[in-house]
């Protein structure tokens, strides 16, 4: 373990109180490559008609259902990600009593099919869906499995996605509990994002502990205003920390 790895692992193992912001680079670590990446939207306004902005709306949604679930079930729901290394590692880490809550960005529950259990899902799930008129839920396989629009059987409308869409403000209460974490925190992980994160930025303003520690592929104009950078994937990283 070197001097850095063992300095974060003692700055951890001192924390009363550590957060842990998981962004895209989690899943891109995986191989994963999220709609928003500007080579697959791309691809995708060119398969589809309409970026993947337009697609992924309420009013898409409503208006024009068959064309949003062949775009969702193929782009978003085939071959979805699976946990690596890093959230295995967040996963010991919360069983030491070393991580408290995890906020994410993604869709998928890594976090959760890691094994953390105390996560905050910003965006929604893909695994929560349900009709709108009579509350009934339905499981994300089917979704998967319908021909066509998948629709509620005892309603026979289209069930909504768990998810918040693009242009959707996420739930208040949602909002207030992500921002009490990140402000009690002591230690605060930014794992696969940037301290300029168009998610994140908003809850990193409320943070007034000691170390704030980012971990990303990529080098970033703001990384200066970090405790601790590390420019290397999370799994690099905190697979090395030993819990």
């Amino acid at each position: 373990m070197d001097d850095r790895i063992a300095l974060l692992r003692k700055i951890l193992d001192e924390s009363s109180y550590t957060v842990a912001l998981c962004g895209s680079g989690m899943m891109e670590e995986g191989g994963f490559i999220g709609v928003k990446n500007p080579d697959k939207a791309y691809d995708i306004e060119k398969k589809y008609g309409y970026s993947p902005e337009e697609i992924f709306t309420g009013s898409f949604y409503h208006t024009r259902p068959k064309q949003f679930f062949e775009f969702y079930k193929k782009e978003m729901l085939e071959d979805a990600p699976e946990p690596t290394e890093s959230g295995k590692a967040l996963a010991a880490m919360e069983r030491a009593g070393k991580l408290q809550c995890v906020i994410t960005s993604n869709i998928y529950e890594l976090s959760q099919r890691a094994g953390c259990r105390n996560v905050i899902d910003l965006h929604g799930s893909i695994y929560h869906n349900r009709c709108n008129r009579c509350g009934r839920e339905y499981p994300v396989n089917y979704i998967r499995q319908a021909k066509g629009i998948p629709a509620c059987e005892d309603c026979g409308i289209p069930i909504r996605p768990g998810l918040y869409f693009f242009g959707e403000m996420t739930d208040s209460q949602l909002i207030t509990r992500a921002t009490e974490e990140v402000h009690d925190a002591q230690v605060l992980l930014l794992l696969g994002t940037t301290l300029n994160s168009e998610v994140f930025a908003h809850y990193i303003k409320y943070f007034e502990g000691q170390w704030l520690v980012v971990i990303h592929k990529e080098k970033h104009f703001l990384d200066d205003n970090a405790d601790m950078v590390f420019i290397d994937r999370p799994k690099n990283i905190l697979s090395r920390l030993g819990y």
